[in-house]
């Protein structure tokens, strides 16, 4: 209510915007992700597959009014790169305070977890993870650039990774992870 938000910035400077940013991780690898497609009539596609289990993991955010996002590429999922991860997004938007919704992971509610100043989490309740738009924009992003496709090192699979992110436009992502309950009719 107002007293508690008036309690919480009583001791901090004043912030540009609040924003209301989805969170989530997810595991990219060369486990490839084989699915239907395409093919000319009584010819059976070729897909290539291969089950290497090598993975790097993207941290994202993105703001459920604007569709601006923010992600990394991390060498695991823990509170040292939910850290760095914090900083980073604190540090891309210092003037704003940040609202993170996210799942229950423990990284995520870790004791060693370093949370910048104009960040705040708020939690799904435990195993909804429909409730977090941004695993939509995971799925997309397998989509793109992931089904049906064989990489020969993790290297291709970050290259191809930062490709796909970089095509995601604010208005795309936007499309995604609106929700008229959580943003009003803008």
């Amino acid at each position: 209510t107002v007293k508690k938000a008036r309690k919480r910035f009583k001791h901090s400077k004043r912030f540009r915007k609040v924003r209301l940013m989805y969170q989530d991780e997810a595991g990219f690898g060369r486990i490839s992700k084989i699915g239907s497609c395409w093919a000319p009539k009584g010819m059976r596609p070729h897909v290539p597959s291969h089950y290497m289990r090598e993975y790097r993991y993207c941290y994202g955010a993105v703001d459920a009014r604007t569709g601006e996002s923010f992600f990394i590429i991390a060498g695991g999922c823990h509170s040292d790169w939910m850290t760095v991860f914090l900083e980073q997004l604190s540090q891309a938007y210092p003037e704003d305070y940040i609202v993170l919704v996210m799942d229950n992971a423990t990284w995520h509610k870790s004791k060693s977890l370093k949370i910048p100043s104009n960040i705040e989490f708020t939690f799904i309740p435990p195993y909804t993870p429909e409730m977090n738009p941004i695993e939509q924009v995971w799925a997309e992003i397998r989509k793109r650039g992931f089904k049906n496709k064989a990489f020969k090192t993790l290297n291709q699979v970050i290259d191809q990774l930062e490709r796909i992110i970089q095509t995601l436009s604010a208005d795309t992502l936007r499309t995604i992870v609106h929700r008229k309950w959580a943003c009003g009719n803008y």
